[in-house]
């Protein structure tokens, strides 16, 4: 299938007017569905750079991509032990950051993207997240944003693949990303990055939807519009299972 999917996208390609040095990309999927027994799901990128003229000389072409979650705003809080027990002490409200972050490049981050092109384009992880309005009785307020770079590491949210996609002949490249099961439904935006000598010489964009479907759609939906007859639903749901749970343990009695 692999091997159609590659047949298909280079045919396409070739029928394209040639310009400079291009992104065409291609998708193993660009719908996502979350079903109840949805356990994650592994994303193919795959694509070619279009050229009018030959393949410059001296250094490499290079290829960034980045798959970014919906942003929203996160509370991250510092707990200290006092007294004996853990509390909270400090808060920093991190303006937006993505739900889940994915980058992955054909060679080191520091080698393949300058600290210029990085900020103009916010590519890496901790460009991806903004956070300016840290209280000013916080003096390490850059400490919060690794701590939510470290905890959304270790649940698979966010991710960084260096030297993880693949460059054929400066031409042809692909990589594989993992969405975790964990992801958040939206809009999840892909971008392609080429660079030469840590400057970026061409960008794409696309999406890729993730959705929920069936029963769970539809149970979603319905908290959210109907909160009410959601929650008597689940009361009379949580009273069935009880007394079905309670009928089998006298079964069993007898």
């Amino acid at each position: 299938m692999m091997r159609g999917l590659v047949l298909a996208f280079l045919t396409f390609c070739a029928t394209l007017p040639a310009r400079a040095e291009e992104v065409v990309l291609g998708l193993s999927k660009d719908e996502v569905a979350i079903t109840a027994s949805f356990n994650g799901s592994d994303i193919l990128i795959f694509g070619a750079v279009l050229r009018e003229e030959p393949i410059p000389s001296g250094s490499p072409l290079e290829v960034v991509i980045t798959v970014s979650g919906p942003s929203t705003p996160v509370t991250v809080r510092r707990k200290e032990r006092r007294f004996g027990i853990w509390i909270n002490t400090d808060a920093v409200e991190v303006d937006r950051a993505p739900s889940y972050y994915a980058v992955a490049s054909s060679g080191p981050l520091r080698e393949v993207l300058s600290n210029i092109e990085d900020l103009r384009y916010r590519i890496t992880v901790p460009r991806a997240i903004r956070s300016v309005g840290a209280p000013m009785t916080i003096l390490d307020s850059a400490a919060f944003t690794r701590a939510l770079i470290r905890i959304r590491g270790n649940m698979g949210l966010y991710q960084v693949l260096e030297e993880n996609v693949v460059v054929d002949q400066q031409t042809l490249f692909r990589t594989s990303i993992q969405l975790p099961s964990a992801v958040t439904e939206g809009g999840y935006i892909t971008r392609i990055f080429l660079t030469r000598d840590g400057k970026v010489v061409s960008q794409y964009q696309t999406t890729i939807e993730v959705r929920k479907v069936g029963l769970e759609r539809w149970l979603f939906a319905l908290s959210r519009n109907q909160p009410l007859l959601y929650g008597l639903m689940s009361i009379a749901i949580a009273i069935a299972a009880g007394w079905g749970a309670s009928a089998g343990f006298a079964l069993l009695r007898r």
